[in-house]
């Protein structure tokens, strides 16, 4: 049997913290050469992971926005109806508009109908170039990000990890309300 302990440690890594203030963070360009060097991309690193939540937050907001935006297009004027037919059909029907109308903000309106998708529960919104591109775009900046606070904690550096946790609780802390509870973090 071949001595196979010899080729692996002198191949492998060791996967322990270390406080070595000349880690590399994303490419050996950005190695810092002075505590103050260190200390700016703790710094760095921090308000990276304050714009991870801003993200976050940001992104449920706007979500909101697009969602209360496509409910609001569900409302179908009726076309073909006159007033005199409404209130005929009114008429026959002992006069009770209120069960056939829609309030809307001039009041009850029976020429409003609300469109609604028969289904599970789980209604998707339809495709919309307005929504669905910069959803994509904010989705993949927030994921960008996410990767490159992952990369730091990667290297294992006792400063940046903290770093990267300090900045999670702050911006928690601070906008923390704004974002859904259900984020996947």
């Amino acid at each position: 049997m071949m001595d196979m302990s010899s080729t692996s440690d002198s191949s492998s890594m060791a996967m322990v913290f270390t406080n070595d203030h000349s880690t590399p963070l994303f490419s050996t360009a950005w190695t810092p050469s002075s505590t103050g060097g260190y200390a700016g991309t703790c710094i760095f690193l921090m308000l990276l992971a304050i714009i991870s939540r801003l993200l976050v937050a940001y992104r449920h907001r706007i979500e909101s926005k697009w969602h209360d935006k496509a409910i609001n297009r569900r409302y179908v004027f009726v076309a073909g109806e006159t007033e005199v037919d409404r209130e005929r059909q009114a008429i026959g029907k002992g006069g009770e508009k209120a069960q056939e109308a829609t309030l809307t903000a001039r009041g009850m309106d029976e020429r409003v109908k609300v469109v609604k998708a028969v289904g599970r529960g789980l209604e998707a919104m339809p495709w919309r170039f307005s929504t669905d591109l910069p959803r994509a775009c904010i989705f993949t900046v927030q994921a960008g990000v996410g990767y490159l606070l992952m990369l730091a904690v990667m290297t294992l550096n006792v400063g940046y990890f903290l770093s990267v946790l300090a900045g999670l609780f702050i911006g928690e802390l601070a906008i923390g309300r704004y974002s859904h509870m259900d984020d996947h973090h």
